[in-house]
């Protein structure tokens, strides 16, 4: 039995960038993975999501020609196979690269389904099964998509994100339910390509942990871009049994409607991919469906450490990311620095573009907190209006009695892009005063934080 100094089951952004840092630190490392390298984000979620709103974008830009004074002779239309087909290609290519990564650090990739055993056994159920030991084993076999009982998915009619990212041909219609960034960026991807979409959201909001003024301005576009937009209501049945799927939705007042469409997306959530891995025989606690670990990702069974969607926090590529890195740096006795989950970004690439980091207004007036807020619209911008979107604003939250930056929340072009300096100057809690006296380039996106900063306290020179 080949032993290691540490196996990491699941390759997701998790399990591939700890078994990376483990090797950079000397360890003789191990990944287990039973599909393809780089998880569902590389495969299945971010990187082919993102692939196909560009495709999106393009599109957008090539119908809008004439306003950039570019004139463009003949139709104009989606080749729906090929933005498909694109957004594969794209996904393969970065799978291929983790595989060049985890090779050029010399990991060692078993492939096949792992499930840990007692004296940190790993076995693989490969033909012939496999078993391997390790002085530490991290647990990083992330999520999949939830499914409603009353509404299982058939993969064809009824869909998850899997099946959205690989339709054979473009929907006439489709019922998004849940407005989360998956549903939110198939509810932009698909209306742009000119599928009639309705998005319904249990919660009286879309994007239900934005800031509300936020998710006002997306509902906004979203409706000009002719997408029904459908809160406080819940998708309660779906009937297949016809050509098109009939969906049965009641809203707050219980009162009940019928919309027939092509396809039924499903985005309500994921569910941890716990099952079958040895949880249960090796004892290791959970609890709602996530493994309990303390600031440094241990359970509650020495050696046996879990990161990324099967733990506590949000459930998103870059957390899983951070995470691993705190967790191996721990077990090879550096002084590593607990995550602040206060202080995790959050990025929504539809079409205006949502970003955010810390406290929104909402959460502020419950937790009592006394605020100052400045707020800088898209429009009031010169580098928003010569690229020719000019929907979109900052708001910034400060602390009104320490003048602590403790919420950003952006909605634009590109916003996603301004988020990650916010992220810092909050963490080294910089205050509004002193994002004031920095100087911002003109003409950018980025001044408008520093516009909206300034509105904050008065002092606003472009509004």
């Amino acid at each position: 039995m080949k032993h290691f100094d540490l196996i990491v089951i699941g390759s997701g952004p998790g399990g591939y960038v700890a078994a990376i840092r483990a090797s950079q630190l000397g360890m003789n490392v191990a990944v287990v993975e039973r599909a393809e390298l780089g998880g569902i984000c590389l495969n299945w979620g971010c990187i082919p999501t993102k692939a196909l709103l560009k495709s999106a974008q393009v599109f957008n830009y090539a119908q809008h020609a004439a306003s950039y004074g570019i004139r463009i002779d003949g139709t104009i239309a989606p080749d729906f196979e090929a933005v498909i087909k694109r957004s594969r290609t794209v996904s393969e290519m970065m799978s291929k690269g983790v595989q060049f990564l985890l090779k050029k650090n010399n990991i060692t990739v078993i492939e096949g389904f792992g499930k840990i055993e007692k004296d940190r056994t790993v076995v693989v159920h490969t033909t012939p099964i496999g078993r391997y030991s390790a002085n530490h084993i991290i647990l990083a076999t992330g999520a999949r998509s939830r499914q409603l009982p009353h509404i299982p998915q058939d993969g064809k009619k009824i869909i998850g994100y899997r099946e959205a990212l690989t339709l054979p041909q473009l929907p006439k219609s489709m019922v998004v339910m849940g407005s989360g960034a998956i549903g939110s960026e198939f509810a932009y991807f698909y209306a742009s390509m000119g599928t009639q979409v309705t998005i319904v959201e249990y919660m009286p909001q879309l994007v239900p942990v934005e800031d509300e003024e936020i998710s006002s301005h997306l509902g906004r576009a979203f409706r000009k871009k002719g997408i029904k937009v459908i809160t406080s209501a819940s998708v309660e049945s779906v009937n297949t049994i016809d050509e098109l799927c009939k969906a049965t939705i009641k809203d707050s007042k219980n009162i009940t409607t019928e919309i027939d469409c092509e396809t039924v997306l499903s985005a309500v959530g994921v569910t941890t991919n716990i099952e079958e891995i040895g949880l249960e025989e090796y004892g290791i606690q959970v609890k709602n469906g996530k493994l309990i670990v303390d600031d440094f990702y241990r359970t509650n069974c020495e050696g046996i450490y879990a990161i990324g969607d099967i733990v506590h926090g949000p459930a998103l590529a870059h957390v899983a990311s951070h995470e691993a890195i705190v967790c191996v740096e721990k077990i090879a006795g550096i002084d590593a620095h607990p995550i602040n989950y206060k202080l995790i970004p959050a990025c929504t690439y539809t079409s205006p573009e949502i970003a955010s980091v810390g406290l929104t207004e909402q959460a502020c007036t419950a937790q009592g907190i006394e605020i100052l807020i400045g707020k800088f619209p898209f429009t009031a911008s010169g580098k928003a209006t010569t690229s020719g979107n000019r929907d979109g604003m900052v708001k910034v939250i400060f602390n009104k009695h320490t003048n602590e930056w403790i919420g950003c929340h952006l909605i634009g072009e590109n916003v996603t892009e301004m988020i990650s300096g916010v992220v810092v100057a909050m963490n080294k809690k910089i205050t509004g005063k002193e994002i004031l006296h920095s100087i911002h380039p003109h003409p950018t996106l980025s001044e408008a934080i520093m516009e909206a900063t300034a509105a904050a306290y008065g002092e606003v020179i472009h509004l």
